[in-house]
């Protein structure tokens, strides 16, 4: 007679964490997804900058009334603790390179196809995967890889027939990638920093920082700086709750109990849905790549997922 496997209670809480971590990193991207819509929508009033301006300090306001960073356990333990330096450069990086990140991505978005930007943004695993193993000393095993390239090869699939078709403005695709690169840099620092910090001042402070760092950019480009009609209102407020907000704050939370790699990997998803519904919405054109990519990029996130690099803790 077989004998049941028994878990203990605290490899059922592990595994709990694991499983909402894994919905929440479910939603998020969901939700990110919208993100070049809501900049597509709105650069009929503001520019790109100005979108991303107005993106940071409306959660700005949302999270510095709900959760004030003076009020927070953290403030005390980056007050009164040796370590304050790091945390403080760590906060402040991960608000500068998501800023960045923001902008270029923005700024891509209106110069060449949502789709293609989406796409090109998307390949950050690939840094963030070369980053935690060069700086953190992560290993992921074999199955793991093979589930990034898998992902990725669908990614790149996704975009094709529209990197065929659409007439090519390199420097769109540009800003994208180094959009691509600066998030990486963000979710690195995001991922050392969240243990100590929680999601929602982290959130807040991004939003801070985010919102100086994009001032003297909309400044320079001499951007209108606030959207001028209600329908403009709606879009980037909509930018700031549904992506900003829920979106970053559900990736923040997840880092947590989940590797970095594996959450900039989810990411991938993203063209899929920012395609399906820039098709909607614009009218871009998808082929019937986007079917076969899907597969290809589920495949990818599946061994990803079920392989042993999906907590949080690095495998040496």
């Amino acid at each position: 007679m077989v004998e049941p496997i028994s878990v203990n209670k605290t490899e059922r809480v592990v595994i709990t964490k694991t499983m909402v971590a894994l919905l929440a990193l479910c939603v998020a991207n969901f939700a990110i997804s919208f993100s070049g819509i809501f900049v597509r929508l709105s650069e009929n009033e503001i520019g790109p900058s100005a979108t991303i301006f107005n993106r940071f300090w409306i959660v700005a306001i949302i999270f510095g009334l709900l959760t004030p960073l003076q009020r927070t356990q953290e403030t005390g333990e980056i007050s009164n603790t040796s370590e304050s330096p790091p945390k403080r450069l760590f906060l402040l990086g991960v608000g500068v390179f998501y800023a960045l990140s923001q902008i270029s991505w923005a700024w891509s978005c209106t110069h060449t196809t949502v789709t293609i930007s989406t796409l090109l943004y998307n390949l950050a695993p690939l840094f963030v995967c070369l980053g935690s193993w060069l700086w953190l000393g992560t290993r992921y095993d074999k199955q793991f890889i093979a589930g990034l390239f898998v992902a990725t090869f669908g990614c790149f699939v996704i975009g094709w027939s529209d990197l065929q078709s659409a007439t090519l403005q390199w420097q769109g695709d540009a800003a994208a990638v180094m959009g691509g690169i600066f998030y990486a840099l963000y979710i690195l620092l995001l991922k050392q920093l969240r243990p100590a910090v929680s999601a929602t001042t982290i959130l807040l402070s991004v939003s801070v920082v985010g919102t100086i760092v994009c001032l003297p950019f909309v400044l320079l480009s001499q951007d209108q700086l606030f959207p001028i009609s209600l329908q403009g209102w709606l879009f980037v407020i909509g930018l700031a709750l549904i992506c900003q907000a829920l979106g970053q704050g559900l990736i923040a939370y997840s880092l947590e109990h989940l590797s970095s790699g594996l959450v900039s990997l989810s990411h991938l998803s993203e063209p899929i849905l920012t395609g399906v519904f820039a098709w909607l919405i614009f009218s871009e054109h998808l082929t019937w790549f986007t079917g076969s990519a899907f597969l290809v990029i589920m495949l990818g996130l599946y061994l990803a997922v079920s392989s042993s690099s999906l907590e949080g803790e690095p495998i040496k």
